[in-house]
């Protein structure tokens, strides 16, 4: 009898902790959301834009960090990798079409099929973003293509479609410190990982975040250490935001923390 109702009562909670997990992304709230991080970008690219001599400044001290530790291999990859035509187009694609795009199904995606992950991986997106906007302020830092290093920003020669998907007004062309476009697309690779049953998905899932690295570098947008910056951050975020989900008893139903619903 008193097993009995332990087990009712076991599952009972059972119910009551995973229902709230459920319920549908209300889009209102989540439009209000990103337009408020637009803003707080906005505001921060007007304080960068004219760093020019600290950003150029700040890429010297970069490529003399890779080149004591054994990391400085940018020029060396776009020529040997990204010489041809074809594959240098195929980074590009990756560039412009792995992030965006890719961010932006795949968040439909979770918030119908998968809320839980959805509200990890936006406030993830969040978090670490939020933290990006102040090392772009505090560490403006001049991309490859803009260090006077030899090497050609093959997305912007190259490929009409980068100022169509991400126009100049969107972009700030010092905020290469950490990487998000790594970082932003390692998190939808994490969450397609956790969310997808499919192996194909899966598979999309991880090779996304590697080619989204070879194509930072080999477009001359990023630093590899940039990369490493970005990868970093956005993993720490996504297992800060789990641990702190799996500590909660009713999980992220019960933590209103960074705006969730």
């Amino acid at each position: 009898m008193a097993s009995g109702l332990a087990v009712t009562r076991l599952d009972a909670m059972t119910i009551t902790w995973e229902k709230p997990a459920l319920r549908p992304v209300g889009l209102g709230r989540q439009v209000g959301i990103v337009t408020a991080a637009v803003a707080a970008y906005f505001g921060v690219r007007g304080a960068t834009e004219a760093a020019t001599d600290q950003a150029l400044a700040n890429a010297a001290k970069v490529v003399d960090f890779e080149k004591s530790v054994g990391l400085f291999h940018e020029s060396w990859l776009q020529s040997t990798l990204a010489g041809s035509p074809a594959v240098a187009t195929f980074f590009n694609w990756i560039y412009i079409y792995g992030h965006w795009p890719v961010i932006v199904a795949t968040l439909i995606w979770l918030a119908r099929t998968n809320p839980a992950i959805y509200y990890r991986t936006r406030n993830a997106m969040l978090l670490s973003g939020g933290i990006g906007l102040v090392v772009f302020m505090l560490f403006p830092l001049a991309p490859p293509r803009l260090a006077e290093l030899g090497l050609v920003d093959t997305v912007t020669q190259s490929d009409g479609a980068y100022r169509v998907l991400q126009p100049t007004m969107f972009t700030n062309q010092y905020a290469a410190m950490p990487s998000l476009h790594v970082g932003w697309d390692l998190l939808i690779g994490l969450a397609i990982l956790a969310a997808a049953r499919g192996p194909l998905l899966r598979a999309f899932g991880a090779a996304m975040p590697v080619l989204m690295v070879a194509a930072v570098v080999l477009t001359a947008n990023h630093y590899i250490v940039d990369a490493i910056a970005g990868a970093a951050l956005t993993t720490t975020c996504w297992l800060v935001l789990r641990a702190r989900e799996r500590r909660s008893p009713r999980g992220y139903a019960g933590w209103d923390g960074l705006a969730l619903r």
